[in-house]
Order: C-alpha cells, then structure tokens, then sequence
C-alpha cells in the first residue's frame, strides 16, 4: 500500500461522518434503552433466575413492583446506559468506518457485505466492552429476591458503579471474569450482523424505490424493528447462557464449562424451553428498544449533517 493510499485510509476512517454516526448510535441507544428499560430488567431476572416461574410480561412486572418496590424496575439504569452508549459509540464507528472504507476500494455494497462489517465491528465491540457488561449484570441483580435457592445462598458483592465493579471483579476474582462469557458473545455478534445486514438491506431498497435519501421516521422504526424482530429469534438461546455466565451466580465447575456444554447442562436440568426462557420480555424490550433506537440515530445524523452542510448519498 502506498502512502497516499494509507492517507485516503486514514481519512475515510478518521473523519466527522464516521464520529457523527457513532455519537448518534450512542445517543439513540441510550435514549431508547432509557424508555424500554423495565422490559429489560424482566428478560434478565427470567434468564438468570431458574425458578422464577414464566409468565406474561405483565405479571412479571406487576411481581417485582410489588414484591421491590418501583425502583426495582431500574436499577443499574446508569451503569447500563453509560455502557451501551460506548459499546455502541465504538459498533456504529466501526461499522460505517468500514462501510466508508469499502464503498473508497470497491464502489459496491450488499447484504453479504453488511453481514461480514457488522460481524468485524461486532467482535472488535466485544473485546474492548464486554467488562462493562459483567459489571452491568452484577449490579442489575444486586438485592434481588431470587426464587433459585442457591442464588440466595450466595453472598453477592456490593458495587457502587462501573468503575467500583471492575476494580473489585479483577481484584477478588481475577481478570478472567470480566470477560466471562465472552464466547457465547462472540457468537452471539450474529445477532447486531444479522439486525444490521437485514436493516441496511431494507433501508436501502426503500431509498431506491422512493427516490429520496431520508426516509420518514415511522419507515426508520418499522425497519429497526422487522429487524431486530429476526436477530432475536435466531440468537436468543445464547442470550440466556451469556446472561448466566455474566451473573456469576453460578459454581465455578459450572462457569467454566464452554459454550456447548452449557447449553447441555441447561437442556439436562431444565429442559429446552429453559432456552427461551423470557423470550417475550426479550422480544418486547429489544424490538422496540431496537426500533426506537434506530429511529432516534437516523433522525440526529440527518440533522446533524444538515447542520454541517454534508450531503450524503445511500449506500
């Protein structure tokens, strides 16, 4: 590669539009997270909690309102936003640097495209993030009332925050766990590949057939929506497993397990449908989390590059 060629790299990875959609996949992950969060809470007491009964989404919430007290329904609310808004600040800049990067060398773009720069953001997103996350669960589940009796057996850490957790989590238990179940994510970056394969191919072909490069914001739900509906349906079971693993709650020749015998175990103890488990909170809370989210991202970077006077062209 020659040096003007690593300049013109350079230059389509490093620059305002790749900095201003990743602010913008921030700020709408954040905010949409933020409306939907209670479903969000629900999905991850059912995936962790083995001897929460399933029930409907009402009742559920209805149960730990009562049972908790309103509050109950968001905590970890802080910790959990400031940390998908980096994770997703770090998956939209890579995720368009790529595209910008592709579009410079070959001039084409199409699903199979999207899929494979969506799968590379998403592992780069897993290594630098998945910290957060461990630290993020553990706090969620803090002063649970769990129904599973060995989770109330177990005294759980106390973190004040982020920082609090990953400083405690590595000092007492050693820096592995930070990244416990870093395998069942890496796997489970087929879910934002499949979600942003399926999004950017709809959102594509409404933009040939309207003829515009801005579509309305219902049209930006709806397909925010169709396709985080399909990621989910497809990744859902090792959603439950990274959840476990993340949780800690359970014994060690247990977490140690890898991701197949993990799914072993839970089909042995519990059965099969324990892997979908909370699928409808699940479906609920990331559909429209999903849909908002993508809403929200679309609207701030059309009007932020209205602001700057750059003119952008479908992809």
């Amino acid at each position: 590669m020659t040096d003007i060629d690593e300049k013109s790299l350079l230059e389509n990875v490093f620059n305002y539009t790749n900095l201003v959609h990743a602010i913008s996949g921030a700020v709408g992950s954040g905010f949409a997270l933020t409306v939907f969060y209670p479903l969000d809470t629900v999905r991850t007491r059912l995936q962790v909690d083995d001897h929460r009964k399933p029930k409907h989404l009402h009742e559920i919430l209805r149960e730990i309102f009562t049972e908790e007290g309103l509050l109950s329904l968001y905590r970890g609310l802080y910790p959990v936003v400031a940390s998908l808004c980096c994770s997703n600040f770090v998956y939209f800049y890579t995720f368009n640097g790529l595209k910008v990067v592709n579009m410079a060398n070959t001039g084409t773009s199409g699903p199979a495209k999207d899929l494979l720069m969506a799968f590379i953001a998403g592992c780069i997103n897993v290594l630098v993030t998945t910290p957060l996350w461990v630290v993020n669960t553990r706090i969620k589940l803090q002063g649970v009332q769990f129904k599973t009796e060995t989770h109330q057996e177990k005294k759980v850490p106390k973190y004040t925050g982020l920082i609090d957790g990953l400083m405690r989590i590595w000092r007492e238990e050693g820096i592995r766990s930070l990244w416990s179940g870093t395998l069942p994510s890496l796997v489970l970056v087929s879910n934002p590949s499949v979600q942003f394969m399926v999004y950017e191919s709809l959102k594509r072909y409404l933009q040939r057939m309207s003829g515009v490069e801005e579509l309305s914001g219902l049209t930006y739900f709806l397909l925010g929506a169709i396709a985080k509906m399909c990621a989910t349906f497809l990744t859902y079971p090792m959603q439950v497993i990274q959840s476990r693993l993340r949780a800690g709650y359970h014994k060690k020749e247990l977490a140690d397990l890898n991701f197949i015998q993990q799914l072993r175990n839970m089909i042995r103890n519990n059965g099969v449908l324990m892997l979908y488990k909370g699928l409808e909170a699940k479906l609920y809370q990331t559909v429209l989390t999903a849909a908002l989210m993508f809403l929200t991202y679309e609207k701030i970077s059309h009007f932020i590059f209205r602001l700057m006077g750059i003119e952008l062209k479908a992809t």
